[in-house]
């Protein structure tokens, strides 16, 4: 024989939508730092990790074209040029 007590069905009834009551809080308190974070970022004109890691990532491609067009660029600059013929070398006649 199981005996049923109004007052602890209460209780448990009670507690279960307190519960709930303060997930729901937590998560509405969740989104309103979220969005007042969000707010921030944006007047301070801030971006976000994955914005930044592709301008990242598409820097580096450059400055290893610009590092490849130099190397392929000094050897032609570190050869002499030749002289035009009948041009005079330096020094006083």
């Amino acid at each position: 024989m199981q005996t049923q007590n109004p007052f602890l069905d209460e209780m448990a009834k009670l507690s279960t939508a307190a519960m709930g009551l303060a997930q729901a809080a937590s998560e509405e308190a969740k989104a309103a730092f979220r969005a007042q974070a969000d707010r921030m970022a944006a007047d301070l004109d801030l971006i976000r990790r994955d914005d930044f890691d592709a301008l990242k990532a598409e820097v580096a491609a450059l400055r290893a074209e610009v590092e490849a067009l130099r190397a392929a660029k000094a050897p032609k600059a570190a050869k002499p040029s030749p002289k035009a013929p009948g041009a005079k070398s330096g020094g006083a006649a």
